[in-house]
């Protein structure tokens, strides 16, 4: 029987024939780590008796979960991570960088066939690039640290076929929304999910990074994507390693969405796959707007809310925060006047980073304020106050909910 993705990446990097529920020892090709999870890997590497770490050029670590630091207590944790950095000669990411997520694609640190562990669940991310990418805790990021090795179970692997065009209003978001509505939280749990079909072919990379971000929100261990031509456009040229599929590979479902007949969806409080139709939440009054996160706040996601913003004003009494995922990605936006837009219509800009996602800082909402997000998560207390609720949706609904001062289906607005 043939392989599935997950199953020849780890055969590659295990160094063995490695199929679903074996075990292996593979040899890792980028490790990733954030000022969230960064201080415990740099105890627990400096615990293992770690002198230098396996390979300086492959590890990076960002500052963008509590970026600019709120704090003494922060201030401290993110000079020590320098501190490392510096005496490592690691790559480091500092503040206003950016997202972690959308920094190790974008700044050329992930290729197609690689295997890559970042301590942040979000790590899926990758998988729009045909590599293998998972999250990690931060003591087996320091094992990482130390060896460049580290011990999986091969994930058994379902398939998302996603089939025709997106309608007007309809994007990725929407997409990766209901995949997580029909499978809940924990359908996919330790699993590889690869998504393909003519709906994912004619996406761009950003939009394929929003789908498998989302990949650990159904459990997923990873989620993968093929290698085609718009992905080497995004990576620049040059010589790759693709990883496809065998024709016979054995996947244990296959979920089919007919792309064409979607609908923009939205997530209710508190879960994320209490997933509905826009229409079933429209109207409902919100307090605070945000664009932004390793989901949707790459260039296209702030386009796409600025073609509904455009010529608009945000309602008064609601707050639209928003964070570009990167340094690359604020200038982009200024270059093509598309956060011009953004500010003339009353939108707050914070530092390029997580911030209002984690709820550190930057936008944490108030006792019973209702908030529309183009995050990935929405449990209560995940931007900062339990008190609060938490609606997903695309860029496009959460701009128009801006608009309108409550939550509204933008394809009003196209």
């Amino acid at each position: 029987m043939g392989k599935t993705i997950a199953e020849k990446i780890f055969s590659k990097k295990g160094h063995r024939d490695a199929t679903a529920g074996d075990i292996v020892i593979a040899d890792v090709d980028l490790l990733m780590a954030q000022d969230g999870t960064a201080p415990l890997s740099i105890r627990a590497f400096r615990e293992m008796g770690g002198q230098r770490v396996w390979d300086p050029s492959k590890v990076a670590l960002v500052l963008d979960h509590n970026a600019p630091s709120p704090s003494e207590g922060v201030s401290r944790l993110h000079a020590s991570i320098r501190e490392f950095a510096a005496e490592q000669g690691v790559h480091l990411y500092d503040v206003g960088c950016g997202v972690c997520h959308q920094l190790m694609p974008e700044q050329g640190h992930v290729r197609p066939g690689d295997l890559v562990v970042g301590a942040d669940s979000h790590t899926c991310t990758y998988g729009a690039l045909n590599a293998l990418a998972t999250g990690v805790g931060s003591t087996d990021a320091a094992a990482v640290m130390r060896t460049g090795r580290l011990w999986f179970r091969v994930p058994r692997s379902g398939r998302v076929e996603a089939n025709g065009s997106f309608p007007e209003g309809v994007y990725a978001k929407d997409l990766a929304l209901e995949v997580v509505g029909r499978l809940g939280a924990s359908g996919a749990n330790y699993m590889s999910v690869e998504f393909e079909g003519d709906a994912i072919e004619g996406i761009s990379v950003d939009a394929r990074m929003t789908i498998c971000n989302m990949g650990v929100e159904v459990g997923a261990k990873t989620a993968l994507m093929r290698f085609d031509a718009k992905t080497a456009h995004y990576l620049g040229g040059g010589e790759f390693s693709p990883v496809a599929p065998d024709p016979d590979a054995h996947y244990e479902w296959t979920e089919t969405v007919e792309v064409s007949s979607l609908e923009p969806r939205v997530s209710r409080p508190h879960r994320v796959d209490d997933v509905v139709s826009v229409g079933e939440v429209a109207g409902t009054p919100i307090n605070q707007a945000f664009i932004g996160t390793c989901t949707n706040g790459r260039l296209e996601d702030l386009e796409i809310a600025a073609r509904i913003l455009r010529g608009g004003r945000v309602h008064k009494g609601v707050r639209l925060i928003v964070a570009p995922a990167s340094r690359q990605v604020l200038r982009q936006a200024i270059d093509r006047g598309i956060f011009q837009v953004l500010l003339d219509a009353g939108a707050v800009p914070v530092t390029p980073g997580c911030g209002p996602c984690v709820g550190t800082h930057d936008g944490i909402p108030g006792d019973g304020d209702v908030v529309i997000s183009t995050a990935n998560r929405n449990f209560k207390g995940r931007m900062g106050n339990g008190l609060a609720s938490i609606y997903l949706a695309s860029p496009a609904t959460v701009a128009a909910s801006a608009l309108e001062g409550r939550i509204t289906d933008p394809r009003e607005y196209i």
